[in-house]
């Protein structure tokens, strides 16, 4: 079980992913009105930018890519940091920015997802050649702190209003507990990721510790997606 997880990984990861990216697309009509095609075209945005990233594979002697070894491109650390990494946590920011009602709320969000934005390109800035080699475990925690604060937000907004009688039906319920959840999980990693390398030679290098990495990421993905695709087709544009 784990040797087929381990050899599916990207393409598990690619098709619940691009299952929800569909799933968007082909009820795009059912939520045009709302505050949801922004998360839409953010889900269309994720498989592109993912599907993109796979140029890595075909960084090879024997694949037409070979003119990248050697290269700082021969890695996608840098393209995964600044989609993902930074692109994610600014869209996210704009997104609860817009579905926030709390002034307060709606401030805190703006600051705080300037303020990401102003530090992460000053931090690669001052760190250019590490961008391409390495994730910054800064960027990830700060995007943490973000996600939650939109989350718990959110939530709170919830519990103060009578949306809690029917929260189960809210598109934006699922997918504030969904990343809420997914970051929890993942943002521990963080702190060992000395353990994942690609150099071989490297002796902090953990082969345990490199498999249940994937596994984690795997599994987490596989929730947040399958989610993302349920609350599509289960909610109504109007219960947002």
């Amino acid at each position: 079980m784990e040797e087929f997880l381990l050899k599916n990984y990207s393409f598990l990861t690619y098709s619940v992913e691009a299952m929800a990216a569909f799933t968007g697309v082909f009820l795009y009509k059912k939520y045009k009105n709302s505050h949801i095609k922004y998360f839409i075209f953010f889900l269309v945005y994720l498989t592109i930018c993912d599907f993109l990233g796979g140029y890595t594979w075909y960084v090879s002697a024997e694949n037409f890519l070979s003119l990248l070894i050697g290269t700082v491109f021969e890695k996608n650390h840098w393209w995964a940091t600044l989609y993902w990494q930074i692109g994610a946590i600014v869209f996210f920011s704009y997104y609860y920015y817009k579905i926030l009602r709390t002034n307060v709320f709606k401030s805190i969000i703006k600051f705080l997802g300037h303020s990401f934005f102003i530090f992460s390109i000053v931090y690669i800035i001052f760190n250019w050649h590490e961008f391409f080699k390495q994730f910054f475990s800064i960027i990830e925690i700060l995007g943490a702190i973000i996600i939650f604060s939109c989350t718990v937000f959110y939530f709170l907004e919830i519990l103060q209003s009578d949306k809690i009688l029917t929260f189960y039906k809210s598109l934006n319920f699922y997918i504030s507990f969904t990343i809420f959840i997914w970051w929890l999980i993942i943002t521990p990693l963080t702190f060992y990721d000395i353990y994942f390398t690609y150099e071989v030679g490297n002796p902090n290098r953990d082969w345990n510790f490199m498999f249940l990495r994937w596994q984690i990421y795997l599994f987490a993905n596989i929730f947040m997606y399958s989610t993302f695709t349920f609350a599509l087709i289960w909610c109504r544009p109007q219960n947002d």
